[in-house]
């Protein structure tokens, strides 16, 4: 080997080390970013007219802790509970 190759190969192996450094710091911003959640108003529309008891639901979460002791969000649980196990099965099909 030569110096002008072995040169060549520290400074190949000093980029690839710096992009692999690159691409772990960005990996990670990209897994610790805080996720954007909030709904559009137009997909919080869109779900509730996909299902009628969804704004129970909102409401009940709204309301913390006492919708544990409140009728309408133990029937809105019980529907989306219900919903949710019977899938495509309690589904009926055009």
């Amino acid at each position: 080997m030569t110096e002008g190759t072995t040169m060549d190969w520290k400074v190949a192996t000093r980029v690839v080390a710096v992009l692999a450094f690159a691409v772990i710091v960005a990996a990670c911003a990209i897994a610790l970013r805080p996720d954007a959640t909030e709904e559009t108003p137009a997909s919080t529309a869109q779900s509730q007219s996909e299902e009628p008891a969804s704004s129970e639901l909102l409401r009940c979460r709204e309301i913390g802790a006492a919708a544990l002791d409140d009728a309408g969000c133990k029937k809105a649980w019980a529907d989306s509970r219900r919903h949710f196990l019977e899938g495509d099965a309690g589904r009926t099909r055009p």
